[in-house]
């Protein structure tokens, strides 16, 4: 993939992930006005975060780092891809009927085991029955991740990328028609997930046989390829599940307290936004670009990619984690603090906001450095410092909500993302120069960072001189219109004076 079709990519992905988040962020401000932190977000955030656990260790953990490379040297190298491809959907097809059914029994126990806090309270009953009706996304979905690995392999990243446009889409008409009719949001939001699901699966599916990449469901079999593939896919799914530990403790500190669910589900939701919009996106494109280099021999190429997309992820992702620590009140207000939202929410929703807009660009730097070994098949090097990752983050999470309470939990995943990257980037040194950035990031690196001080400079000021417009009724939009457009224009001067970005080669390469 050239640099322009790398770029391009990175471009699609960005723009879908972007619409999805920012649907996706709608969704939540409807449920925080319309229900509000407290019982019932509780638990349907606790319920909705099974599934997408269990999702991370079966499709983005396992799949993405495990049959997208496998799948992407046989597409190169003129195998059997389909077939593999096909296979590999049947083995996992089964895998998760079997745990739905397994989920939909024990959902008791695996509310207590992520939000042991409830236990006792009306959050516990709600959890479970929310978690049945939920729980079987996960079945929809992982395939979804199969079928968008299978598309994003051969080039093609719109379908893949606006799969999740449709979840937040199902969800949202859900809770307006709910409202509407008078009836329960809560209720309604749950039974839109398995549906949405649903609605994810037909889309990529037709997209694949559009494409010429129909899979179908054969009787599952041992081959040698699929005990390859579950050799790799283990260690992914392991460190996967290793991040969702992280989630799970998260979540185990902060149902001690009330409310505390809640505040950090917005808090995440936000800080997700640039997340998806850049790193996800980038780390999607990257890696089956990585593996087509390493199976032509072409090192030069894949640093050449490595260091562009690093370059474009933190030109991009830098800026925003200053804006999320500098301006984490006004953001918070004038997108949440409405209906059942308050503003004691506010301020606690935005004290977490700051905390995680200190991980973003550790957040990003991982999922740009992660392609650097599941490009070659090294999935057990992530999940050995996802394991140490695991262990600081529990550590500084138990230990510190003594003295902190539910802070604590978005102190320490911050910290442990931090921890990850620099055991990440060590250990990508024993790849040679082909796993290290080259000179053009280095020098741009520093610029990127100053231009993005002096955006928070700006911010700071203008929060300063809005103040009294941000907290103005229909006002508060404009002023915050006017504030993030100020940051814009301060980090585009900046970054263009001190050479961090060239907005003449960024329109050719648009224009290419």
């Amino acid at each position: 993939m050239r640099p322009v079709r790398l770029l391009s990519g990175i471009l699609t992905v960005s723009g879908w992930t972007l619409m999805s988040r920012i649907l996706g962020f709608a969704r939540d401000v409807m449920l925080a006005s319309l229900v509000g932190p407290g019982i019932l977000m509780d638990a349907f955030v606790a319920a909705f975060r099974l599934p997408n656990m269990f999702r991370r260790f079966f499709a983005e953990g396992a799949f993405n780092a495990a049959f997208v490379p496998m799948f992407s040297k046989r597409l190169e190298g003129g195998e059997d891809a389909l077939g593999f491809a096909s296979r590999a959907l049947s083995g996992l097809g089964f895998v998760l009927l079997v745990l739905t059914g397994l989920a939909m029994v024990f959902m008791p126990g695996l509310v207590w085991l992520t939000a042991e806090g409830f236990a006792g309270d009306a959050r516990f009953g709600l959890a479970v029955a929310y978690g049945r009706v939920a729980f079987p996304y996960i079945l929809f979905i992982s395939l979804v991740a199969l079928f968008s690995g299978v598309l994003n392999a051969a080039g093609r990243f719109a379908a893949a990328a606006a799969a999740p446009v449709l979840l937040n889409l199902v969800m949202i008409a859900a809770m307006a028609a709910a409202a509407l009719a008078g009836g329960a949001v809560v209720e309604a939001l749950v039974w839109s997930v398995p549906v949405a699901g649903l609605a994810q699966l037909a889309l990529v599916w037709i997209a694949a046989r559009r494409a010429g990449l129909g899979l179908r469901l054969v009787r599952p079999r041992w081959t040698p390829e699929m005990r390859q593939l579950l050799r790799i896919a283990v260690p992914a799914a392991l460190a996967g599940g290793v991040v969702q530990i992280n989630l799970v403790v998260g979540q185990l500190v902060a149902s001690q307290y009330d409310k505390a669910v809640s505040w950090l589900y917005s808090a995440d939701r936000l800080y997700q936004l640039p997340l998806g919009v850049v790193g996800i996106a980038v780390g999607i494109v990257l890696l089956p670009d990585l593996s087509r280099r390493l199976k032509a021999g072409d090192d030069a190429g894949a640093r050449m990619a490595l260091s562009r997309a690093g370059e474009v992820a933190l030109a991009l992702t830098l800026p925003c984690a200053v804006a999320l620590v500098v301006i984490p009140l006004p953001l918070v207000s004038v997108l949440f603090e409405r209906g059942a939202f308050g503003a004691d929410d506010t301020a606690a929703t935005a004290l977490a906001v700051a905390v995680y807009g200190l991980g973003l660009p550790a957040f990003v730097l991982q999922k740009i450095l992660q392609p650097v070994f599941f490009a070659r098949e090294d999935t057990k090097s992530p999940f050995r410092y996802a394991v140490w990752a695991m262990v600081v983050n529990a550590a500084l999470a138990f230990g510190l909500a003594g003295a902190l309470g539910w802070i604590a939990a978005a102190l320490a995943t911050t910290a442990a993302a931090w921890v990850m990257v620099a055991q990440l980037m060590l250990g990508a040194r024993g790849y040679g120069d082909v796993a290290r950035f080259d000179a053009q990031f280095h020098r741009r690196l520093w610029r990127i960072a100053l231009a993005s001080g002096v955006m928070g400079a700006v911010l700071w000021g203008a929060g300063v001189a809005l103040g009294p417009l941000l907290a103005l009724g229909g006002w508060r939009w404009l002023a915050l219109l006017a504030l993030i457009g100020a940051g814009a224009l301060s980090y585009g001067v900046a970054g263009q004076a001190l050479g961090a970005f060239r907005l003449a080669e960024i329109r050719g390469r648009l224009r290419r």
